[in-house]
């Protein structure tokens, strides 16, 4: 097997064995370790270390009795004590954990992930942008998908190309310092059509998806031993980012439900990737908490749950279910030995089709800052130190990417909206980031209790209060996390909390005052906390940042500004003082306790903007409200990652930073010039304040490349320093140049195939008599009239049934089975009779088959000779697994049942997409882009296609509808022009009629934008109205193709579709080229 070649080199693992407590804002190779007497014995002997290092190793060897076998040891903890035993799996100890965090290279790390799958931004230059979003919030992971079904589209064939590619992708992650954990299925679910399964898989393989039975082993095999030469050279072990591989999704051991053989599969996939060179640890994410592979046979390394708290009830984005409270006491019972994993932990939900969806904004206020307050902190308090967000970025379902479920759109209502805005949940995930970045201590804790346990661990006055106490046992350090008792209160509440610290106990605060927590606000206290050298004895004002800058210990804390605020720090260092205004001074007091040395400062209710608590050459501490607070960034101070590739991860590369308050967006932060010059890169959305807290040795910045002028103190001597960022005046207009309506459309019909002269011969004859689709054909005979046994999967499916005419032959009886939202038109010899309509999760009544009776009109059947009954089918995906029987993907989407009353059918034709799975066309957008519609079968779409030198091409507008007030389809065509001045990125949406999901008139259209297929519009169903379009699908500098296929499902129904492109923002960005994604159209000369 052969690898791919990497874009980095290899380095050596560091042979690091006892766990480093990190000190943030330390340079990379220069990380302050703090060993314990008998550590600092081992350190006077290189020779010494060496020796005992050897022991271990040879002790592992020793050990092992498996290759999967996990093994412990022991090593010294930076505080003096030993700590617990760390485990590996036997193949590597890059990668270990205790029953605290994970540890990489030696460092305990707190992985805090964002989910994003590639597949859903198809444009490769735009996955760096996401990364740098995701880094900036203060991630330092990302999970990822692989959908089976789009690189292996049919049997035999793999595509890794453009934006199917994976070591792109794993390239940037490597660059933007993220760590990796991978997630290839076979089975991902996702919203995806099968679950990922390749639909010719359902369709050609007779024993059971997810089992193990033999011929689905010969399908999955194959991909999974692709995807493994792709990727294996990225583990962490060879210098890659990938630190976990996930096995599987979302099943069950339980031998009672679905399919027989789910273990045995689960045990042939470990074996499969271990056996093909996978040696980092093996993780699973079960679908709720009951325990699936976490003991015997199939048992992974390390086992995880997903948690969707808030279901998935966008229509109430105001009503809260209860947090769950079972998180700890469950791992403790199930893996306590392991780091408690949330491989899925709810950022946001999908929508369902229907006409009163709700849509992803309504999402994004569900899972909305208070949301993520609440129940994010509530999974600290719980102890996880492995939590991923799904999703950070959701992205488009575009072409039959989706599962029937869902629609295009794929927003989720996560932090990062689908046309890449960063929302108010990102900012909030944000502040948490940057916090947890911050608070290595956090890492290793010990729950010592709440306050309604009786254990009196925890003291709290007020019973509305729930708070929890989790402290690091070498340290000592606090952290205490404070909700409502009723987690869907809210109700303001006051209080104050007994704490214990290296003072003694304190009842906090000191001063008098009350700590105070809004309604669905939760908040972490911190006791002895440390930042930088320094530590805080407290702070009811939350931290944002703390650690090193320069040489100095920074400390960054915020509040709500409704509140009253409390720190006590020992302050050090030569200061003049607090910096505060005149407009502040009033709302803040200092009290020094000569004895102790802290000064305990109390900020008052009504405080916002930002103001500098103390500033020393030794410390800077300074307090912002909340808000302001969340305009700032701590990027990682930038290294050529040609000289160290892990230059740019938080930990094991560097852990140098700076603080930038202001911008939209900080992408890097490099220093130049011996570390006198600071380069900045970074989005602007408006003119702001620049602030800058940078070490002082600093004397000049520059922003995108253009020097920044006139940075100035922000007050006298202060270190914090400020300028003002302007937007360019090119910026400013760039919407200018995107046209406000299309004009200018051609027209042709769409669907011939309903005409009585036209030549169904080339079409595949549909003849089969068994399937291998559990769910048989209905009316006891053959033949099988399920597109995926005729290769056509994905999308719009024509169905020609012929019959000699008789006086008796009054209709024909059709079970059709679309999946919900679905729809199927039919004709009698170019005759519409009536379309039949599946319905969709939000009205509460799936409907994804129906049997209806389609009387021929009168005088349209011919006596004596051969008639033609037409069948157009929108095929909306195959089912996930549901109760967990795995084969509910072997969805039978096609003409269930089909009878003619009076007569009798004598064959079938079927045509859907040009090719079917195993020769279609469009090889650049892949197998789920293009459907079965005649236009799309000859490639009119695709750009380069030239309508007005054809025949039958007219002038018609969108807005006119089908001639005639006709059913059926037709085909548009207009071209506009782009010219977006450089350095801008200006997010686009296409829009029907002004937005409006369901304007109740029975029309499906497919939005073709340069061949890509980003949108079905369902009208008469809705909810989605607007699709965004990215650059690089969109030619920002250049000539741009739209095509709207429309199939009008009712006649004479006023079908007058309106379509507009939307401005969704301006920012002037500091994002790298964007190359484009298209295709040009070739004649198809088979095309039936």
């Amino acid at each position: 097997m052969s690898d791919p070649p990497r874009n980095t080199t290899t380095p050596s693992p560091p042979p690091l064995k006892a766990e480093k407590q990190l000190q943030p804002g330390a340079k990379a190779g220069v990380q302050i370790i703090t060993p314990s007497p008998a550590a600092r014995v081992l350190n006077r002997s290189n020779l010494i270390v060496f020796l005992l290092l050897s022991c271990f190793v040879v002790a592992g060897h020793w050990a092992l009795h498996s290759p999967r076998a996990h093994r412990t040891f022991s090593p010294v903890s930076s505080h003096g004590s030993v700590s617990a035993r760390l485990s590996d799996n036997g193949l590597t100890d890059v990668v270990q954990w205790d029953k605290y965090s994970l540890f990489v290279h030696g460092q305990r790390i707190f992985m805090w992930s964002g989910e994003f799958h590639t597949f859903r931004l198809p444009v490769p230059s735009l996955w760096a942008d996401i990364l740098d979003k995701m880094k900036a919030a203060g991630l330092n992971s990302v999970s990822i998908y692989v959908d089976w079904a789009l690189v292996n589209p049919s049997p035999g064939v793999f595509d890794f190309d453009t934006w199917r590619a994976l070591t792109p992708f794993l390239d940037a992650c490597m660059a933007a310092g993220l760590f990796v954990v991978f997630r290839p299925g076979a089975y991902i679910n996702a919203e995806v059509n099968g679950g990922g399964i390749p639909a010719w898989v359902t369709s050609e393989i007779k024993g059971h998806l997810r089992s193990n039975d033999s011929d689905w082993a010969d399908v999955w095999r194959p991909y999974m031993h692709e995807i493994i030469k792709q990727t294996r050279s990225y583990q962490i072990t060879h210098g890659g980012p990938i630190i976990a591989w996930q096995i599987e999704n979302e099943y069950t051991a339980n031998p009672n439900v679905g399919s027989p053989g789910k273990t045995e599969y689960m045990e042939q996939l470990e074996s499969f990737v271990r056996e093909n060179g996978i040696v980092v640890p093996l993780t699973f994410n079960e679908a709720g908490r009951g325990q699936n592979f976490v003991n015997g046979s199939a048992a992974v390394d390390i086992y995880g749950f997903d948690a969707y708290p808030q279901r998935f009830d966008c229509a109430n984005p105001d009503v809260w279910i209860p947090l769950e409270t079972d998180y700890r006491s469950y791992h403790e019972a199930t893996n306590p030995s392991q780091p408690l994993y949330i491989p899925e932990f709810q950022a946001g939900a999908f929508d369902p089709w229907g006409p009163g969806a709700p849509t992803y904004d309504k999402c994004r206020i569900l899972t909305g800052p208070e949301f993520e307050a609440v129940f994010n902190k509530h999974l600290i308090a719980s102890g996880a130190t492995m939590i991923n967000f799904y999703m950070m970025y959701g992205g488009t379902s575009w072409g039959s990417m989706p599962f029937p479920g869902v629609y295009t759109s794929y927003d989720y209502g996560s932090p990062i909206t689908e046309n890449r805005s960063l929302s108010a949940k990102y900012t909030e995930l944000k502040r948490q980031g940057l916090f947890v970045r911050s608070a290595p201590e956090l890492y290793k804790t010990d729950y010592k209790g709440n306050s309604t346990d009786g254990s009196g661990a925890v003291l709290v006055d007020n019973p509305d209060i729930l708070a929890t106490a989790l402290i690091n046992p070498d340290s000592h350090a606090g952290f205490w996390i404070v909700r409502h008792a009723d987690s869907v209160s809210s109700i303001d509440s006051s209080f104050h909390l007994t704490v214990k610290t290296t003072a003694g106990r304190l009842t906090l605060p000191q001063s008098g005052n009350t700590i105070q927590l809004s309604g669905r606000q939760s908040k972490i206290i911190v006791t002895d906390f440390k930042f930088g050298s320094s530590r805080a004895l407290y702070s009811t004002a939350e931290v944002l940042f703390a650690g090193k800058i320069g040489d100095r210990d920074v400390l960054f804390l915020h509040g709500d500004p409704r509140h009253w605020h409390e720190t006590s720090i020992a302050f050090t260092g030569r200061s003049t003082g607090p910096r505060v205004s005149a407009q502040h001074l009033p709302m803040m007091s200092f009290a020094a306790d000569q004895n102790s040395g802290q000064t305990i400062v109390t900020v008052l209710p009504g405080l916002t903007g930002m103001v500098t608590l103390w500033d020393s050459e030794l410390q800077l501490v300074v307090y912002a409200d909340t808000e302001t607070a969340g305009t700032f960034f701590a990027p990682v101070l930038a290294v050529d990652i040609d000289l160290d590739p892990f230059g740019n991860f938080w930990s094991i590369g560097t852990n140098a930073t700076l603080l930038v308050g202001g911008p939209y967006l900080v992408r890097s932060a490099t220093l130049q010039q011996g570390g006198q010059h600071l380069a900045l890169t970074g989005d602007l959305k408006e003119e702001v304040l620049l602030t800058l807290i940078a070490p002082p040795e600093v004397k000049d910045f520059s922003w995108n490349g253009v020097m920044i002028e006139n940075v100035v103190p922000q007050a006298g001597e202060s270190s914090v320093r400020t300028s003002f960022l302007v937007i360019q005046r090119t910026t400013r207009t760039a919407s200018s140049v995107v046209p406000s309506e299309f004009h200018e459309w051609t027209f042709h019909d769409g669907l011939p195939e309903i005409q009585d002269r036209y030549d169904d011969a080339p079409w595949t004859t549909a003849d089969h008599k068994e399937t291998n689709i559990p769910y048989k054909p209905h009316f006891g005979a053959p033949p099988v009239l399920y597109g995926c046994d005729y290769e056509f999967c994905e999308g719009t499916v024509l169905w020609r049934g012929h019959f000699q005419g008789s006086d008796e032959t009054t209709g024909v009886n059709l079970t059709i089975n679309g999946g919900e939202a679905f729809a199927a038109s039919v004709w009698i010899n170019g005759r519409f009779i009536k379309t039949t309509y599946g319905n969709s999760t939000n009205n509460l009544n799936i409907i994804r088959e129906t049997n209806e009776v389609y009387a021929f009109p009168q005088g349209s059947v011919r006596i004596g000779k051969e008639n033609v009954i037409t069948v157009l089918q929108d095929n909306q995906g195959l089912e996930e697994t549901e109760d967990w029987e795995a084969d509910t993907s072997k969805s039978p989407r096609g003409i269930r049942g089909a009878g003619l009353i009076g007569g009798k059918l004598s064959h079938w034709k079927v045509q859907g997409k040009q090719g079917g799975y195993t020769k279609f066309a469009d090889r650049l957008h892949g197998i789920s882009n293009e459907g079965g519609t005649f236009g799309e079968r000859h490639g009119w779409h695709v750009p380069g296609f030239e309508a007005l030198l054809s025949t039958g091409w007219t002038s018609r507008s969108l807005s006119s509808g089908l001639p005639h007030g006709a059913a059926g389809v037709g085909v548009f065509i207009t071209h506009f022009e782009l010219d977006v001045p450089p350095g801008v990125d200006l997010p686009m949406s296409f829009v029907f009629d002004d937005g409006v999901g369901n304007t109740g008139k029975a029309y499906r259209a497919y939005l073709y934008v340069n061949g890509w297929m980003m949108g079905k519009r369902v009208a008469n169903l809705g909810p989605q109205a607007k699709f965004p379009v990215h650059e690089g699908i969109l030619d920002y500098h250049g000539e741009n193709t739209v095509v709207v296929v429309l199939w009008a499902m009712e006649k004479d129904d006023g079908i007058a579709p309106a379509l507009r492109i939307v401005v969704d923002g301006t920012y002037e960005t500091g994002m790298g080229e964007v190359a484009i994604q298209r295709s040009k159209w070739a004649p198809r000369m088979n095309a039936a």
